[in-house]
């Protein structure tokens, strides 16, 4: 059942009352009527009509009760789920201005340029010479450029050697079948 088709509580509260109301007036209407004998056909049929009324008056207000208290142990496991999301979200923005912090400290010490440290951040984020350009409204060419001289300055032969000095260390290695790792 979807959240669209979910049952109105206040909709089973009114058919728990309305049934609650037809069992008080049909045991109402049984004395009313004063049988000489119980087992009277008539008589039976009332008692079914009030037993039938009485059991589902209580069925649906247990339903509503126990729906009431899913949908307030599900609020509680939601704000749960949104807090613990909220404070993993702060660790992860901390880590990562951390992060930014040390990458640019380590671009500092190879000496770049601000144009060649923003290259080099560029190229980490995984932007080609094109795109680069591009963000920068400098010529591809100019671009191939800086990350000559950001690879000079490093030491490191290209791209993937760029992003393995920073990014190696981040990933976790891959477990091997006897529990080990790769």
């Amino acid at each position: 059942m979807s959240v669209s088709e979910t049952p109105n509580p206040r909709l089973s509260l009114l058919l728990a009352g309305l049934l609650l109301a037809i069992t008080i007036m049909g045991i109402a209407d049984l004395f009313q009527d004063a049988p000489k004998t119980w087992m009277s056909v008539h008589v039976i049929l009332e008692l079914l009509f009030i037993l039938t009324s009485l059991v589902s008056a209580v069925i649906l207000w247990r339903g509503w009760i126990a729906a009431n208290a899913s949908l307030a142990h599900t609020r509680l496991t939601l704000e749960t789920r949104q807090s613990e999301r909220d404070d993993w979200r702060k660790q992860a923005q901390e880590y990562l201005l951390g992060l930014g912090e040390i990458i640019a400290r380590q671009l500092k010490e190879w000496d770049l340029t601000s144009t060649e440290c923003e290259t080099a951040m560029l190229l980490l984020k995984g932007f080609s010479h094109k795109e680069i350009g591009i963000l920068t409204k400098r010529s591809e060419r100019t671009v191939r450029q800086h990350a000559i001289v950001v690879y000079r300055k490093s030491g490191l032969s290209g791209r993937a050697e760029l992003s393995a000095f920073f990014l190696e260390d981040l990933l976790l290695p891959p477990s091997a079948p006897d529990g080990g790792t790769v």
